[in-house]
């Protein structure tokens, strides 16, 4: 009998259309069904070394459907899972008008004990959805934004799995090395927790990557990508890591009209059906994206009841060679400049990492960036670039220039100078580990401009390091960088925020509330007793 090894996933929604991605333990045809609402569509799996992956697309649903569905697998019911003690799964279309929910975190460690990472936000959010009856209040959408998995910081899960595939000690040591071991790693994130398995089964859910998804520090600088295409084994590393995000992310995150026009998708299931397995297909076309960044777009946008949300890639799409650099390469830039318009009652742009940083931060990050860049001689740009790689100074704020530029677009929109203003603009971001809103408040628009933070779903900071980011988070703190930085020359910021909620440092997972023009954005915590609590909340209009 057919197994489902990983999913189901309930991945891109509209308001009329549904996706569902599996991954099966052998080729099979998939379907999911709902026989008394209508609802039966099925697709072939196809293969890429030697896993097999089907993707169901769902067609003419009703706006703001809850249909309750089952997996069938070669004409055996493989989902739900006699037993499993959750409420069925849904196909949950979204509403063509009224509220939209938007739940979102980063930088989530699984498997590992409470007092290792302390209680799964994302855990404990599926609880209080499971147990929340008819009064639970659902997100509409999902979103995690960088580190799903950690491919270089093992459990003691994954480190076994390795050991039963290569000599201890194997370069990339305590690492993993291909695809095979990327697999591994994505399954032990999502199949192991029932509580997050259900939830990713009922709720529509959309990523982007950030560093760990890779490699930590991923594309901090040119020097950076030499070091890493100097080690014999980093080929195998980066096609894996590309190649199994493609899969088991980025297909997800992609309308069916978006498939069914995207080439690699299409050469991928050619392949499975020539060949019988797409893997060479497949790692041509991460090498490539890694190598030639512009060739692949990893950014995507959605329009929904009044919002836009832009989920913008600051990784790999990064401009890195001897001469330019910028977080994202000019073909990149022109999408996302194009994509901030006004017209929309909210602009919502999420990238892994936070656009606003606490000043201290953004000031150290902007002046590393210039003496890196040669601003202090020779000698000062290799010491500035030790200091980059060691202590993770890669955010916006490190890319002046791409700073300035969406500052430019961003403030443009709030102007009203794209079309009538949104009433919010909002950056969605995590990676640092902490959760703050922070708010634009020079230039003046008529959006109210804002940053979002949400950051670990479970992974938090050790103490010392908790301290050093409260005291980068005063006010105070920022004038000794911001003097560094303008002996490097660099000129003061385009916009200028101030830090209005947090610093906070539990597990949490935050909503983003819209209806009509109001906006606001509420965060929870397990703390420590691992039942959801609300740990700070705010209005932004």
């Amino acid at each position: 009998m057919t197994a489902l090894v990983l999913g189901p996933h309930l991945r891109h929604v509209s308001h009329r259309t549904a996706t569902i991605w599996v991954e099966t333990d052998r080729p099979c045809e998939v379907r999911v069904v709902n026989r008394e609402q209508g609802v039966d569509a099925a697709a072939r799996t196809f293969t890429a070394h030697g896993h097999h992956y089907a993707v169901v697309e769902i067609d003419g649903l009703a706006p703001g459907a809850r249909i309750p569905y089952e997996v069938v697998a070669d004409g055996e019911t493989v989902w739900p899972e006699a037993g499993a003690g959750f409420p069925p799964s849904q196909i949950r279309t979204l509403r063509e008008h009224g509220e939209l929910r938007i739940s979102f975190g980063s930088c989530r460690r699984s498997p590992g004990t409470v007092e290792e990472y302390g209680h799964d936000a994302l855990t404990a959010f599926a609880d209080r959805l499971r147990t929340g009856g008819e009064d639970a209040v659902w997100p509409d959408v999902l979103l995690m934004v960088g580190d799903q998995v950690y491919a270089d910081e093992l459990t003691p899960q994954m480190r076994e799995f390795i050991g039963g595939r290569r000599a201890p000690g194997s370069p990339p040591d305590g690492e993993v090395a291909d695809y095979e071991d990327y697999t591994q790693l994505y399954k032990l994130a999502w199949h192991d927790d029932p509580a997050v398995r259900w939830l990713l089964s009922t709720v529509p859910t959309f990523t982007i990557f950030d560093d760990h998804d890779i490699r930590d520090d991923w594309n901090t600088s040119y020097t950076w990508r030499r070091q890493m295409w100097a080690q014999p084994w980093w080929k195998a590393r980066i096609t894996g890591g590309i190649g199994s995000y493609w899969i088991y992310q980025h297909l997800g995150n992609m309308s069916p009209q978006d498939r069914a026009s995207d080439a690699v998708f299409e050469a991928v299931r050619a392949a499975s059906d020539e060949t019988g397995d797409a893997g060479d297909v497949l790692d041509a076309f991460a090498e490539k994206a890694d190598k030639h960044p512009e060739t692949m777009r990893w950014s995507y946008s959605h329009d929904w009841a009044g919002t836009r949300l832009i989920v913008v890639d600051s990784r790999c799409s990064r401009l890195l060679t001897a001469d330019r650099r910028g977080m994202l390469d000019d073909e990149e830039f022109d999408w996302l400049d194009g994509r901030c318009q006004g017209g929309m009652d909210h602009l919502l742009i999420a990238s892994s990492l936070p656009y606003l940083l606490p000043m201290a931060i953004h000031h150290a990050e902007s002046w590393n960036e210039a003496v890196a860049e040669g601003a202090w001689g020779r000698r000062g740009a290799a010491v500035g670039e030790k200091i980059r790689q060691a202590a993770d100074l890669e955010h916006w704020a490190a890319f002046e220039r791409s700073f300035r530029a969406v500052a430019a677009g961003v403030v443009s929109v709030g102007r009203g100078e794209r079309g009538p203003a949104p009433a919010s603009i909002s950056f969605l971001s995590g990676d640092i580990h902490y959760s703050y809103l922070a708010r634009i408040t020079e230039p003046a628009t008529q959006s109210k401009i804002t940053q979002i933070v949400c950051s670990p779903l479970r992974n938090p900071l050790e103490g010392k390091f908790r301290w050093a980011n409260r005291i980068a988070y005063s006010r105070a703190a920022g004038r000794p960088f911001r003097f560094l930085a303008k002996l490097a020359k660099v000129p003061a910021p385009p916009v200028r925020w101030r830090m209005t909620s947090g610093p906070w440092f539990d597990n949490a997972i935050a909503t983003v509330e819209l209806s009509g023009r109001d906006c606001g954005v509420r965060w929870e915590t397990p703390g420590t007793s691992g039942t959801m609590s609300e740990m700070g909340r705010a209005g932004i209009t």
